[in-house]
Order: C-alpha cells, then sequence, then structure tokens
C-alpha cells in the first residue's frame, strides 16, 4: 500500500521481492513498476538490485526496508537452529545490506529517507518469537546509529514499530499466536495496511524535516514509548 500510495502521489517506485508471484500481482496492482526478484539477505543480489533500480529510476530518493519473516513458533530451548539465522538474515542482514547500498547513492544527491519496518516485537519481546523479537530490536538500533551517522547529510532515517497489522506475514503464523499478539491491543483489533501506509509516506517526505533515528509507535496503544 505504501508503494500504491507513492505512485498516487506522482513517484517512481521499484518494488524487490523474492517471491516471482507477488512481484507479478505488484506490477498487475501498480502499473509502470521497476520490479526485481531477490534475496534480500543475500548480499550480491542486493548490490545488482540496488544497480538496476538505480539505472531504470535515474535516482533513488526513499528506501523503505519492509521484507521480514517471522520464523518458528518455539521456546528457545526448541527453536530451530536454522530458522534462527534465515530469521536474521532476512530481517537485520536485508535491512544492512539495502542501506549499506543505497546510501551511498542518496549521499551523492545530498537528500534522502530511509524508513526500516521494525516491530513492537522489538520493543517487548514476544514469547517464542525469540528470532523475530531479537532481529527487529536489532533494527531499531541500527536506525538510531545509522540516522546519526547521517545527521547532517540531508538523508533521514527513521522506523516504524507496527503492532500486529493484517498483512501476508499472518500467514507464516498459527492462529493462537495471533490471538495472543490482538489480544495486547489496546484497541482490541489488528492494524491495516493503509494506517501503516500514512505513517511510512510522511516519514519519506520532505514534511518529515527534523526526526531521524527515531522510532514511531503505530500499535493500537500497545506500545506508548
Amino acid at each position: 500500500m505504501t508503494a500504491q500510495r507513492i505512485r498516487q502521489e506522482g513517484g517512481r517506485v521499484a518494488i524487490w521481492d523474492l517471491n516471482p508471484v507477488t512481484l507479478e500481482k505488484a506490477r498487475a496492482t501498480l502499473g509502470d513498476v521497476h520490479a526485481v526478484r531477490l534475496d534480500v539477505g543475500n548480499h550480491d543480489e542486493v548490490v545488482r538490485a540496488a544497480r538496476a533500480s538505480t539505472d531504470a529510476l535515474g535516482r533513488i530518493d526513499i528506501l523503505v526496508n519492509c521484507a521480514g519473516i517471522t520464523g518458528a513458533t518455539a521456546p528457545v530451548q526448541d527453536f530451530p537452529v536454522e530458522s534462527w539465522l534465515q530469521v536474521l538474515n532476512v530481517n537485520l542482514n536485508g535491512t544492512f545490506y539495502c542501506c549499506r547500498e543505497i546510501v551511498p547513492r542518496m549521499l551523492e544527491n545530498g537528500y534522502g529517507r530511509i524508513v526500516n519496518i521494525a516491530s513492537v516485537a522489538g520493543k517487548e519481546g514476544n514469547p517464542k518469537a525469540s528470532a523475530y523479537s531479537a532481529s527487529k530490536a536489532a533494527v531499531i538500533g541500527f536506525t538510531k546509529s545509522l540516522g546519526k551517522e547521517l545527521a547532517t547529510s540531508g538523508i533521514l532515517v527513521n522506523s516504524i514499530t507496527p503492532a500486529t497489522f493484517e498483512s501476508p506475514i499472518l500467514d507464516q503464523l498459527p492462529q493462537s499466536q495471533i490471538d495472543y499478539m490482538r489480544s495486547r491491543i489496546p484497541m482490541g483489533r489488528l492494524g491495516l495496511g493503509e494506517e501503516c501506509a500514512a505513517l511510512v509516506c510522511w516519514l519519506a517526505s520532505e514534511e518529515c524535516s527534523f526526526s531521524t533515528a527515531a522510532t514511531f509507535d503505530i500499535s493500537g496503544g500497545r506500545t506508548t514509548y
């Protein structure tokens, strides 16, 4: 929905995704977008994608890091090591790789907006979701570091911490986990994609001019810090 809103407001969009079906659906919905199939947890693939998208769009002003997987739902003593490494690789390393390759292009133009999608799990931790919680806490810390590094460059870096939203990522979770997370939201409902997109698009705009290295809550009252 973020890409759709940016397109509606006149922006050009590049979408990166591992799933070719998702990319085809995006093309069908959004129209003229640059689409790249890649694994954001693979640095070489991110390097190639950054080059291709820069060539296609001419310049990159906005980067939204939203790729994420939940991993297994299990206590730490039973958590599969392979799942742990995969979650950290996509959620954290993928964010690092994308920023590493896009930031130099923004520095050339003296302007940029980066929005990293973290989670309330990164603030509070969710039981039986240790890899996801750890990865999102790391994204928050990474955002603070990068935002301070770039504070005088014209590039602002912020993260958001959504509670549970109606999104395809829920397909990776058992219903019991979804019910637990809904029960923690004082507003008593899951978030909607357009609500998240509205916050992301403000952070990605010129109107966001004095906020960087910050974390913005969008959790229906679950986390208020």
